[in-house]
């Protein structure tokens, strides 16, 4: 069987390099457009250098943040904290949500309090956290397990309770225990709800560890982005809301990427994609 040359394989991976690539400048298009914008309007002398400085002079900024390492140090801190609160919402919300479908002892204790502590902003526990624990890294990653444990837990619940009947029949005219239903039929059938919840905890954990670090100041990227703002540092404002914005992206690709990887049984991992 004949093999082909480097020349066929380089003629036949040129279109879809080509094609990936438009896919990327299309995805990117937006992108460019606002940062393009972003940089003639602030030249245009509408706008003051401390109300909007051009998008060249805060990405200058970044880069001598990055530098001398400042950068780095504050991605890292919000970083941590972001994950680890998001890990413990996640380890509390599935358990806890798989308790409530599983005992009702557990759903009649904690439904009401998850029903009333949902559409309630988390925020408002701010200072009542911050008199039991201060105003270091264990209140801030509190506050982000309260927030983000919510939506975990009621998609947990629902992953659950849309598992097929027929399904769960199958499983008990062949003997599964409860234990075997549990692990092995109920949670990986729910587990496409399971990881929307998380998809939808991961950008709030991100959301509540800026928020407060700059209501409690100390290291990250917001209590970087109040300490700029109270030194009148435009610039360092503007490049706080760049590296949050790319630390945020980063993150959802990542828990996209997880998705496909964990859903590649599922149907949704078998339709086509765009990205």
């Amino acid at each position: 069987m004949a093999t082909m040359s480097g020349a066929q394989l380089t003629d036949t991976a040129r279109p879809t390099l080509l094609r990936r690539a438009g896919w990327l400048l299309a995805h990117a298009g937006s992108i460019i457009a606002l940062a393009i914008a972003w940089e003639l309007f602030a030249r245009s002398g509408a706008v003051t250098p401390f109300q909007l400085p051009t998008l060249s002079s805060v990405l200058v900024r970044i880069g001598s943040d990055a530098m001398s390492g400042a950068l780095w140090l504050n991605a890292g801190v919000t970083l941590y904290r972001a994950l680890a609160g998001f890990a413990i919402a996640a380890v509390v919300g599935i358990v806890l949500g798989m308790a409530m479908t599983r005992i009702a002892i557990v759903r009649w204790f904690f439904d009401p309090i998850v029903s009333v502590g949902f559409p309630m902003p988390k925020v408002a526990f701010l200072p009542v956290i911050i008199l039991w624990l201060g105003v270091y890294d264990a209140s801030k990653i509190t506050m982000i397990v309260v927030d983000a444990a919510f939506p975990v837990i009621t998609a947990t619940i629902v992953g659950i309770q849309s598992v097929d009947k027929y399904l769960i029949w199958s499983a008990r005219n062949l003997g599964a225990s409860n234990r075997e239903m549990l692990w092995q039929i109920m949670l990986p059938a729910a587990m496409p709800q399971i990881l929307t919840g998380l998809q939808v905890a991961l950008p709030i954990a991100l959301i509540l560890a800026v928020f407060t670090e700059m209501v409690m100041g100390g290291y990250g990227l917001g209590g970087a982005m109040m300490s700029a703002s109270r030194f009148a540092d435009s610039r360092g404002v503007f490049a706080g809301i760049l590296e949050i914005a790319v630390l945020g992206y980063v993150l959802v690709k990542g828990m996209a990427i997880l998705r496909r990887r964990l859903l590649m049984w599922h149907q949704e991992a078998m339709a086509p994609s765009t990205v």
